[in-house]
């Protein structure tokens, strides 16, 4: 159902509001420059320090300005089994075509507290459902089985796996099935993880070089492997930057440099990236060839 380069957008903050003007420009300049689809309000959108009416704005945003060329997949993931339903039915009023989900952070729920929490949320909203694991935020991890039950889930569509567990993928695919969309939530191991069976990655870096991103899926997804590797050492060092300080803000800086119209406001207790941050980033983007 989803494949190829899925930026996590970054959302534009101008003293302290939703840049809505930028935000348009910036999901254009995406969808021209061949993003397979876009996920408004994830991680790197700061879901996290924005109201549930101002994540649900952007969301409907993104649709708009979208409209229907790509699928957008909102962010929807809460600690609370309730609100997280909620959060999938806004999507789907919203007009986004999947909801993007993380197991229940902080409360550090079961394998079994994790399928019930997917199966409340699945029988509640029949939006199709794309399931986050990423324990470093979450601190729970989703196991193999839990996922091939999740899997057997009508709505629930496909995975983004942040684990960095490479060994998974395999494993992931013979007890999922091979039509289960399995997708990369890890720039720097897409190359690796597209090879064994992966169908996209939802991507930091292609804020800043979506063109770039979505060659190396297209090369990927065509099995043209030497093409993806070649484009894989342009981008490289860029996946490392988009994480030399706090994310977003090396993300947001980042397009700053491609679009000077971007505003690289982030909000609390997020900061803007050092100076030794940015001169990594510049010589990063310098390497892609794009500065």
């Amino acid at each position: 159902m989803f494949s190829g380069s899925i930026p996590a957008l970054v959302t534009p903050f101008r003293d302290g509001a939703f840049d809505e003007e930028a935000f348009r420009a910036f999901v254009e300049w995406q969808i021209e420059s061949g993003s397979h689809a876009l996920v408004p309000c994830g991680t790197t959108g700061e879901a996290a320090t924005q109201t549930i009416d101002d994540h649900f704005n952007v969301v409907r945003v993104c649709v708009e300005q979208a409209a229907g060329r790509v699928p957008v997949i909102a962010g929807c993931g809460s600690n609370d089994s309730a609100v997280a339903l909620v959060n999938l039915q806004r999507a789907k009023d919203s007009g986004a075509d999947a909801g993007l989900m993380v197991p229940p952070y902080y409360n550090k729920p079961s394998q079994e507290g994790i399928l019930a929490h997917f199966e409340h949320v699945a029988a509640g909203c029949d939006l199709p459902i794309v399931v986050y694991n990423i324990p470093g935020r979450t601190a729970v991890d989703i196991s193999v089985e839990t996922m091939a039950k999740l899997a057997a889930l009508p709505s629930v569509v496909g995975m983004k796996d942040a684990t960095a567990d490479m060994e998974r993928i395999p494993r992931q695919r013979i007890a999922c099935g091979g039509d289960f969309a399995q997708i990369s939530g890890n720039d720097y191991l897409a190359l690796g993880f597209m090879a064994m069976g992966g169908k996209g990655c939802i991507s930091v870096t292609a804020n800043a070089a979506p063109k770039l991103c979505a060659d190396f899926q297209n090369a990927c997804l065509a099995g043209d492997y030497a093409r993806a590797l070649e484009l894989q050492d342009k981008l490289y060092p860029l996946h490392s930057a988009m994480f030399c300080d706090t994310s977003p803000g090396p993300a947001k800086y980042a397009v700053s440099r491609m679009r000077p119209d971007f505003p690289t406001e982030v909000r609390l207790p997020i900061l803007e990236p050092r100076e030794e941050a940015r001169r990594t980033i510049d010589a990063a983007l310098e390497h892609a060839g794009l500065i």
